[in-house]
């Protein structure tokens, strides 16, 4: 940006609707717009000048730190990606996603900073500020919900991506919420006025997935009583998100891939040529990259849908937003009762591996939430599937034991057996999974789908 007079500079910062601060690259306050004001400066009313106009200056010394994180030094010496730091060593422009305090509570925040010159020769820095809407650091009753590293490196990226109308996979263990992934993208973006459509994929023949998605005519086939619009068209100009896509047999893949390359598809039993105008979000818990080395999904379909991948952390990688989660499911699977968990419960759920991840956490919770009479969930409430005998906490064995085998079978149903616990249980990475096993990835692969047939 060019040499302005400071006063020029404030204008800018005035003009930004959402909370901006002009900040001096020892993190002090020069300007704040009567957005960050209201949003930060109103528990700190002694640090401000207390004029009622929008070109209010900070009338003693006020670190952005202190105001947004209620630190006593910068956010670096604290373990945070620092963007003024950031932005004094490049001297470019830097984005970052904080937790921030403010007068309505801790909220995520999309940071952007600028480096600015004034025609004094000094360096300053426009900070603007975004509250993300579609996710919170405090237990609620909507949306996501996370504080923890892993989470807030996963929302980054939904926010970046957000308002650009590229391809989304989102990747990760199955019980992640995926889906709410899905529609926090959407939301976020510019498409967000339309419809997001979720396509199941699983167990879709090749009739139903493509009556599902483009829709067909009356008379098309035997039942077909009345036209029948697709999901595609009930996606117009919004999102569709194709769950589990890894599971879309070969032979309609290419099916797919034509709808996505062409953005045209026809209905069953019609003759014209529809387009099509939808942002397209993928998702899947399977290793799809190892599916393409193994001729199970096309390479060609990998590359169109994975522009933009995106990481789903497991629970076990979140655990320190367990109590967090635990107290929003619990408000959300009972809003009329107090119920509260037991602080055993809590340091089991801590060291518990979660293979099912949040959907199991929330089964667990709706579970325990039937079998406690009073308000508070003990260790005796929790399902006899995990392992529990009375109070006591499984050990590891207990956890880790595949299945019991009462009689002698053959060794082919033994491995039958085996393969459907994997199947069940194992949601990691199937290159990682071979290994251990001892088997190469097409020979893993070839066994579960001998499995499923």
């Amino acid at each position: 940006m060019s040499k302005q007079p400071i006063l020029d500079l404030q204008d800018i910062v005035n003009a930004y609707d959402d909370p901006a601060v002009l900040i001096s690259d020892d993190y002090k306050i020069i300007f704040a717009n009567r957005s960050y004001r209201n949003m930060y400066a109103m528990e700190h009313n002694s640090t401000l000048d207390e004029k009622q106009d929008d070109r209010s200056q900070f009338s003693r010394q006020a670190y952005c730190y202190a105001l947004s994180h209620r630190y006593s030094r910068s956010c670096d010496q604290e373990g945070e990606s620092c963007p003024l730091q950031l932005a004094k060593q490049s001297q470019k422009n830097q984005r970052v996603l904080h937790i921030h305090h403010t007068r309505y509570g801790d909220v995520h925040v999309d940071v952007s900073l600028f480096p600015v010159h004034s025609s004094d020769g000094k360096s300053y820095f426009l900070e603007i500020m975004k509250t993300i809407k579609h996710a919170s650091p405090i237990a609620g009753q909507q949306g996501m919900v996370g504080k923890s590293k892993p989470f807030n490196q996963m929302l980054s990226l939904i926010n970046r991506v957000a308002s650009h109308d590229v391809s989304v996979l989102l990747l990760g263990e199955s019980g992640t919420g995926k889906e709410l992934v899905a529609h926090a993208v959407h939301q976020a973006s510019a498409r967000n006025s339309s419809a997001c459509v979720t396509v199941e994929c699983s167990g879709l023949s090749e009739s139903l997935f493509e009556s599902e998605l483009f829709g067909h005519e009356k008379g098309a086939f035997t039942g077909a009583v009345y036209k029948k619009k697709g999901l595609v068209e009930e996606a117009e100009g919004g999102t569709l998100f194709l769950d589990e896509i890894g599971d879309i047999p070969l032979s309609l893949q290419v099916k797919l891939l034509r709808l996505i390359e062409t953005r045209t598809f026809r209905r069953v039993g019609g003759l014209e040529q529809k387009n099509s105008n939808f942002r397209l979000i993928c998702a899947t818990h399977k290793d799809l990259k190892a599916m393409v080395n193994n001729s199970l999904f096309r390479e060609d379909l990998y590359y169109r849908i994975s522009t933009f991948p995106i990481r789903l952390p497991s629970l076990r990688e979140r655990c320190s937003d367990i109590p967090l989660l635990v107290e929003t499911l619990i408000k959300r699977i009972c809003p009329s009762k107090k119920l509260f968990v037991s602080d055993e419960v809590m340091s089991f759920f801590s060291h518990y591996p979660f293979p099912g991840n949040i959907r199991e956490l929330r089964n667990i919770l709706e579970y325990a939430q039937v079998m406690a009479d009073s308000g508070l969930i003990e260790m005796s409430h929790l399902p006899r599937e995990l392992g529990l005998e009375s109070n006591a906490e499984p050990s590891v064995t207990d956890r880790q034991q595949a299945f019991t085998i009462s009689d002698i079978i053959s060794l082919e149903q033994c491995e039958q057996y085996y393969l459907e616990w994997l199947n069940n249980k194992y949601q990691g990475d199937h290159k990682s999974l071979a290994k251990k096993l001892g088997v190469s990835e097409r020979t893993l692969y070839r066994k579960f789908k001998y499995l499923r047939a």
